[in-house]
C-alpha cells in the first residue's frame, strides 16, 4: 500500500499566483471580529446588512421566504391559526406577518348588506374579491423581497382550485417556498362557537352592516339551520347563509372531494400530494401531514399540533422577594427575604381561594423559585428552562458596580436590550430560545402557576400577550403580583392580581442618554432605590 507523503511544501517552491491567493485567504480569515454587543463572530464587520442578517444569535432557519397558505369553509378558525401561529413565529424570531384577504375586502367594499355578495353567480363581488386577493399578494412580495419578512401567511377561504393555482405561480415566479394549512371541521359546536366569535368581534369593530337579533347556535345538518334562542346578531344569520350558499358553490367546483357525516357536510379539499401541508381536523382531533421539506415547516406543524382551545388560565408569578433584591444585586442563587417568604404564604392561600382545577405549578432550578413553591404545600416540577438570565461576569453586582466596572457594557445593554449579551452570560435573544419548550409546553397543558424571575416572566408575558422585541425588555413584571393570563379569541385576557406584601422594586426603565460616553449619573438615572 502506498503512503501519502504529508510533508510540507516548501514556501520557496510555491508558484507568486499560489502564494497571493494563500495570502489573501488568511487575510479574509483574519477579517473575523467579535460584536462588542452580542459577543459573537461576523465574517465582514463592515457590512452593516451582513451584519444584521448573519450576526444574529437566532438561527436563520429560511434560506428562501416562505408563504403560508390558510385552507378551509369559513368559521373553521383558519384566521385563530393564523393569528397564534405567526404570533408565535413573530417570538422565536422568524418575521412573519399575517396577511388577511377579508381585511382587504372590508376595506374596499365597507358595506355589503348581506350574504348576496358571496354568491358565486354574482359577477361583480367576484371581480372585486379576486382583486382583494391580488392586493393582498401584491403586499405579501413586498413584505418578503423588499421589508425582509421571513414568512407570509395569506389568510383566506382559497378553496377553488383556481384561486390556489394562481398562488402557487405567485410563489413560483418569486422564489417562495409553499406551505398550505387546511382547517377541517364537521363538529357544529365548534363551528356554531365560531361563528358566534366572528360576529362578536365584527360587532367590536363598529361595523355598520351589523343589527341586533334573536339568534342562536346554528347545526347544519341537510342544508336545513336549526335555530336555538340566543342573543347574538343579524350577522350570524348572513354568516351562515355565506357558509351554506359556499357549500353549494364548492359542491359545483372542481378540487375536492366530500362526505355526509349523519347530516353534517364534510370536505376536505384535493390539495396535491406533491405539496407540503397539514390538515387539522375538528381543531386538533387528528391531522395529516405531507412532505415537511425545512424548518419553518417543521416547526409550523410542531407547534399547531401542540396548540388546544381548552378553556383554561395561565398564571405568571416571580419568587417573593429575594436577599439579592433587597441590595439591588442582580441574579445569583440566594433566598428569600422575609418579606419574599410573606408573599410566598400569601400566594399560597391565594391559589386556595382560587379552588383551581388540576393546577399545575411550575418553578426553576433555584432556590427562591423553589422556596415560594414549597409554600404552597402543592406538588410542583422543576424546570431548568426557568432559572433566570445569565448575566455572566456581571452575576451578584448591583448597577452601580457594573457602571463603575464595565461602563461599555453598560451603555450596549441600554442601546439594545433584547440583543445584548452579557460578557461569557446570556441575552434576551437566548433566554426565548430557552424558554421555546416551555411556551410549547404550556400551550399543551391547561391550568399552570408558573413561578420564575424577572426576565423569565418578561418573555412568557410578551409570548402571549404579542410583545415586539424592543417591548418585551420593559415589560413590567412587578414582585409579588400574579398575573392571570386567560386566552380569547384572538389574543389574551391579562389580570394583575398585588397580594398586598411590600417588596423592592426591580424595573429600570431605558435611560434616556445610552450613548458609553455619558456620565455615571445619566446611565443610572433610572436604577430603582435599594438598600
Amino acid at each position: 500500500m502506498q503512503q501519502q507523503d504529508t510533508t510540507a511544501v516548501p514556501e520557496h517552491t510555491v508558484p507568486p499566483a499560489a502564494r497571493t491567493q494563500r495570502q489573501q485567504m488568511a487575510e479574509r480569515l483574519r477579517e473575523l471580529t467579535q460584536t462588542r454587543l452580542q459577543k459573537i463572530w461576523i465574517p465582514h464587520p463592515h457590512s452593516d446588512r451582513l451584519q444584521q442578517r448573519r450576526g444574529s444569535s437566532i438561527p436563520q432557519f429560511t434560506n428562501s421566504p416562505t408563504m403560508i397558505i390558510m385552507v378551509g369553509l369559513p368559521a373553521r378558525g383558519k384566521t385563530y391559526i393564523s393569528k397564534k401561529l405567526t404570533r408565535y413565529l413573530n417570538w422565536i424570531g422568524t418575521p412573519t406577518k399575517v396577511f388577511n384577504v377579508g381585511q382587504y375586502r372590508r376595506e374596499a367594499v365597507q358595506i355589503y348588506k348581506n350574504y348576496e355578495f358571496f354568491r358565486a353567480d354574482n359577477q361583480e363581488a367576484m371581480k372585486i374579491r379576486k382583486q382583494c386577493a391580488i392586493h393582498a399578494l401584491m403586499d405579501v412580495h413586498t413584505y418578503l423581497s423588499r421589508e425582509e419578512g421571513h414568512v407570509a401567511v395569506f389568510d383566506a377561504t382559497n378553496t377553488t382550485r383556481e384561486r390556489r393555482s394562481m398562488i402557487l405561480q405567485f410563489a413560483k415566479e418569486r422564489g417562495y417556498k409553499v406551505f398550505f394549512i387546511e382547517s377541517i371541521c364537521d363538529d357544529p359546536d365548534i363551528i356554531a362557537e365560531n361563528i358566534t366569535v366572528r360576529s362578536v368581534l365584527t360587532m367590536n369593530r363598529s361595523r355598520p352592516d351589523i343589527l341586533p337579533l334573536h339568534f342562536g347556535i346554528v347545526l347544519l345538518a341537510g342544508g336545513f339551520f336549526n335555530m336555538l334562542g340566543a342573543s347574538v346578531s343579524l350577522r350570524l344569520r348572513d354568516l351562515r347563509k355565506t357558509i351554506f350558499g359556499s357549500l353549494v358553490r364548492w359542491k359545483t367546483g372542481a378540487g375536492y372531494t366530500y362526505t355526509m357525516t349523519f347530516f353534517f357536510f364534510f370536505f376536505s379539499f384535493s390539495i396535491p400530494s406533491s405539496l407540503s401541508y397539514i390538515k387539522i381536523f375538528n381543531v386538533g382531533n387528528r391531522y395529516l401531514v405531507n412532505r415537511v421539506q425545512d424548518h419553518i415547516q417543521s416547526r409550523t406543524v410542531y407547534y399547531l399540533m401542540n396548540i388546544h382551545v381548552t378553556p383554561r388560565s395561565i398564571y405568571l408569578s416571580r419568587h417573593g422577594e429575594s436577599e439579592l433584591n433587597v441590595m439591588g444585586r442582580i441574579g445569583g442563587d440566594s433566598g428569600l427575604s422575609l418579606r419574599g417568604k410573606q408573599f410566598a404564604h400569601e400566594l399560597g392561600s391565594f391559589v386556595k381561594s382560587q379552588q383551581i382545577t388540576d393546577l399545575k405549578v411550575w418553578t426553576s432550578h433555584m432556590k427562591r423559585t423553589i422556596q415560594t413553591a414549597e409554600a404552597l404545600h402543592v406538588p410542583y416540577e422543576q424546570w431548568k428552562a426557568l432559572n433566570e438570565i445569565d448575566a455572566g461576569v456581571c452575576e451578584e453586582m448591583t448597577y452601580e458596580e457594573i457602571q463603575d466596572h464595565y461602563p461599555e457594557e453598560f451603555a450596549l445593554r441600554d442601546q439594545d436590550k433584547y440583543r445584548y449579551r452579557y460578557p461569557k452570560g446570556e441575552s434576551y435573544e437566548d433566554l426565548v430560545q430557552r424558554l421555546e419548550p416551555v411556551i410549547m409546553e404550556l400551550e399543551r397543558q391547561e391550568n399552570v402557576l408558573v413561578i420564575c424571575h424577572q426576565a423569565v416572566m418578561r418573555c412568557l408575558l410578551a409570548y402571549f400577550l404579542d410583545k415586539s422585541a424592543e417591548e418585551l425588555p420593559y415589560l413590567k413584571c412587578p414582585l409579588h403580583t400574579v398575573l392571570k393570563l386567560t386566552p380569547v379569541a384572538y389574543g389574551c385576557k391579562v389580570e394583575s392580581i398585588y397580594l398586598n406584601i411590600e417588596a423592592v422594586n426591580t424595573h429600570r426603565e431605558k435611560p434616556l442618554n445610552v450613548e458609553v460616553s455619558r456620565d455615571p449619573e445619566e446611565a443610572l438615572d433610572t436604577v430603582p432605590e435599594h438598600f
